[in-house]
């Protein structure tokens, strides 16, 4: 079956360009980024997802009008409502109509110390809870240079498979993000992305299932901008995109649209 073209804005800790160097998120610029959005001509064969800072989930939700365009957090607990002091629960989450979620990301994996089995019981659970998980996968420098990059992405689906099984699949989407390429202006060329995208799925093959490896996409994530991002929406194997600085630029309209 076709894969329909995905493609995620991580806003991170920042909500809208200022200027080239200050990047401070803001009520205005959130309404702007979403007014741009809701203003432009739009692949509608491509689902797409903005996930702002939490403070500003519900402006973003409610002021979004486009019906291919959704709002996901970055992040959720693994626990229902209770005594936990700063996180956002996926009750939460769904009651502010949001059914998306960001997981996983090399930033909480390496500054905030969240291992694969962390990242794993997160996705279980909000999956369990009817929240949709962007979760995210992707090697060090070091790692690359060593000749480890498909090893350890194939430990942390390992972990994940662990936790999620069956339709659970159906509900994420897996986004390859070499910690090397993220917000360093370095991008993985086409080939390296295709490579461990390809990989990603053979791995899905060989043990979980073809159809899980056939319906799941993948996408990719490191710097990306609007001068790649038609190149590497033609490989086979890159299903669309999870962006970081360029999502907050007007750019983010050309990367939604590079299959056109």
């Amino acid at each position: 079956m076709a894969r329909k073209f995905f493609v995620g804005g991580n806003f991170k800790r920042r909500a809208g360009l200022t200027t080239a160097t200050s990047r401070n998120g803001t009520k205005e610029s959130i309404k702007s980024i979403v007014k741009g959005l809701n203003e432009a001509n739009l692949d509608s064969n491509v689902e797409v997802v903005i996930a702002p800072p939490s403070l500003y989930l519900q402006l973003a939700q409610d002021s979004l009008n486009k019906s291919n365009v959704e709002v996901s957090a970055q992040n959720v607990f693994d626990k229902p409502n209770g005594a936990f002091t700063g996180e956002i629960s996926v009750e939460q989450l769904k009651d502010s109509g949001i059914h998306w979620t960001i997981l996983g990301h090399s930033e909480r994996r390496t500054l905030l110390g969240e291992s694969d089995a962390v990242v794993a019981s997160k996705t279980k659970f909000a999956i369990d809870g009817g929240i949709s998980v962007v979760w995210c996968c992707g090697e060090s420098l070091e790692q690359r240079e060593k000749g480890d990059t498909v090893s350890v992405i194939e430990g942390q689906l390992a972990a994940l498979a662990a936790k999620v099984s069956g339709d659970d699949w159906k509900k994420i989407v897996i986004a390859y993000e070499p910690i090397w390429a993220i917000g360093t202006g370095k991008v993985a060329t086409v080939e390296q992305a295709q490579e461990v995208h390809a990989a990603i799925r053979k791995w899905l093959r060989a043990n979980v299932s073809e159809t899980v490896a056939d319906e799941t996409r993948i996408l990719y994530g490191g710097s990306v901008n609007g001068k790649n991002c038609k190149d590497l929406a033609k490989e086979q194997d890159i299903d669309g995109f999870l962006v970081g600085g360029a999502s907050l630029k007007p750019e983010f309209i050309d990367i939604i649209n590079s299959n056109l």
